[in-house]
This record gives structure tokens, C-alpha cells and sequence, in this order.
């Protein structure tokens, strides 16, 4: 009796549609160590070792090097050091590659669904970085403490805005193709098979869902390196983490990527690199409409969610009832 209870409490099942248990996959080390192993090898690889190769092929000054090169080089570092390593991680440590990360083709209704929480989700957390950033401004003109650490991310931010700024400036319609290529498919593809699927998937062996995709969101905003749109790259990650847990399909979180990268990509190509990336704040901003706005599309954007659940909710009690005998 007493051996029945304990190989019950060894069973840790995993909190999903299709659920299997440790003892099925029999794990080659701790899920946990291998989330940890996934979050430093894949930042280590593609941020340090990637970005000493970058260096070392084109040198210190990088917006002088050959623009096409260098996006041909980004997006083999994200396959090489980050798509690859979270294959190989998988087979290593799980050995089932397609059922630990979730490759199942979705429906095209839940690919719909999921699409309209993104439209709503986008300009959310557009209007948030508008009050965000009149917040720090504030702060810093009050705190001399907080105004050096503006200072500091700012240069962080420029940064960023001059390498991405280089990549997303086409001179002909080919380099407009492959910029699509470079930064909205590649990443889409590279990024969630890393962070959904192998890490948030590991995370979920041993702790609640919903942890195991905050743990992973707060991983990927910290990952991206810009800090002034860290809290709006946590939120996207759980939203993305929320997909592929509700829809069991790696495919959607990819889809949701792409689409987020794709409409930044047409953004700046209608807008212009001076508008679209400048993060200089506005003096002046209406915070009052922002709030306003803010508060309506986090009640839309509550209501999405609950349509999510609610059709994934009927479809789990219709395969229940067709299951019965």
C-alpha cells in the first residue's frame, strides 16, 4: 500500500491538454536545470559568442560593415545559437523532440483568436510605455539617482535603435523581402522553439503553468537587451507563453511572433526610422487619453482571453462526451 502511495507522489503529471507524466519521457537531468541550461546556453551562445564573431568578422564598427552581411550574419547566429542548441537540448535531455515541444499544426479559428488578442495587446502596450515613459522622466528631473540610470539606458536604447535601425532600411524590394526574413520569420521560428517550447516546456514539469510562463516571459524581455521596452517584451512573452500552453502547439506562439515583427517591419516602412524608433518623449503627452485608452483595451483585451478559454473550454468537454462510451 505504502509503495503505491509513494510511486503515485513520484508521478509529477504535467499541467497540460495532453498530459504525460516524467516517468513516460524519463528526463536525462532535472527539467529545471535544463530550463537554466536553455536560458544561459542560448544567451551565452547567441549574445556573447555570436557577438564576438560579429565583431570579429566585421569589427568594432559595425553600422560601417555591409548591411546584407550583417543580416545574413544575424540570422544565422539565431539559427546556429539558439533554434539549434534548443533542438538538440530537447533530444538530449527528452528525447521526444515533436510531443515536448508542441509541434501540432492549430486550427486556423484558434490561430484567429489568438491574432485578435495581439491587436489588442499591441497598442495596450503602446499607450502603457507612453505613461511609462513620462514616469521616468518625471523621476529623474526629481531624483539625481534615477536621472544616472536614465542616462545610462538611453545610451543602452541608442544603441539598439542604430543596429536595428541599419538592419530595417531596404533599397530595393529583395532587401525588403529579406529583412521580413531576418526579422520577423527567422526569430518567430528560432526564439519560440527555445523559449516556448523547450524552456517554458521544461518549467512546466516541475511548477504551475502559469509560472512556468511568467519565469520564461521575464527571461525573454531581459534577453531582447532594451531595456525601455522590457515590461512590454515580458507582457508579449506571456501572452506568447499563454498561447502555447492553451493551444498545445508551438505553431501559435510562432505565428503571434511573426505577426508582432512583420507589423513593426511594415510600421517602419511606412512611418520612416526617425519616428518609429526615436523614443524621445513627448513634453507634452495626453496622459489622460492614455489612460483612458489603456483601460479599454485591457477590459477588450480581458475579454479576449475569456473567449480563449471558453472555446477551448466547449472543445475539451465536446472530446470528453464524444469519449464516453
Amino acid at each position: 500500500m505504502n509503495e503505491d502511495l509513494d510511486q503515485k507522489e513520484e508521478v509529477k503529471p504535467i499541467y497540460q491538454f495532453d498530459e504525460f507524466s516524467l516517468n513516460e519521457i524519463k528526463p536525462a537531468i532535472s527539467p529545471i536545470a535544463a530550463a537554466f541550461i536553455g536560458l544561459i546556453g542560448g544567451l551565452f551562445l547567441y549574445q556573447f559568442v555570436g557577438g564576438m564573431i560579429t565583431l570579429l568578422i566585421f569589427g568594432l564598427k559595425i553600422e560601417n560593415a555591409p548591411v546584407n552581411s550583417v543580416r545574413l550574419m544575424t540570422m544565422a547566429a539565431q539559427v546556429l545559437f539558439i533554434l539549434l542548441p534548443a533542438l538538440l537540448f530537447t533530444k538530449w535531455f527528452y528525447v521526444d523532440v515533436t510531443r515536448v515541444l508542441r509541434v501540432k499544426i492549430p486550427k486556423i479559428k484558434e490561430l484567429s483568436l489568438f491574432t485578435l488578442g495581439i491587436i489588442v495587446l499591441t497598442p495596450l502596450l503602446e499607450n502603457y510605455i507612453v505613461i511609462q515613459t513620462w514616469c521616468i522622466n518625471q523621476l529623474a528631473l526629481h531624483f539625481h539617482l534615477i536621472n544616472v540610470i536614465k542616462s545610462f539606458l538611453d545610451k543602452l536604447s541608442d544603441y539598439v535603435e542604430t543596429t536595428y535601425g541599419n538592419l530595417l532600411k531596404p533599397n530595393s524590394y529583395i532587401e525588403g523581402v529579406l529583412i521580413i526574413l531576418v526579422v520577423a520569420i527567422v526569430p518567430a521560428l528560432c526564439e519560440e522553439t527555445m523559449f516556448r517550447g523547450f524552456i517554458q516546456r521544461s518549467f512546466e514539469f516541475r511548477m504551475k503553468p502559469f509560472w512556468a510562463a511568467l519565469i520564461t516571459a521575464v527571461f525573454f524581455g531581459i534577453y531582447h537587451f532594451n531595456p525601455y521596452d522590457l515590461i512590454p517584451l515580458i507582457a508579449l512573452g506571456f501572452y506568447f507563453g499563454f498561447a502555447s500552453y492553451t493551444s498545445n502547439s508551438i505553431v501559435v506562439p510562432m505565428f503571434l511572433h511573426f505577426l508582432n515583427n512583420f507589423a513593426a517591419i511594415m510600421m517602419y516602412f511606412v512611418i520612416g526610422d526617425k519616428k518609429l524608433l526615436d523614443n524621445t518623449p513627448d513634453p507634452n503627452p495626453d496622459l489622460k487619453s492614455a489612460f483612458v485608452i489603456l483601460f479599454i483595451l485591457l477590459i477588450l483585451f480581458i475579454g479576449v482571453i475569456y473567449l480563449i478559454k471558453r472555446f477551448y473550454s466547449q472543445n475539451k468537454m465536446r472530446n470528453d462526451y464524444a469519449g464516453m462510451p
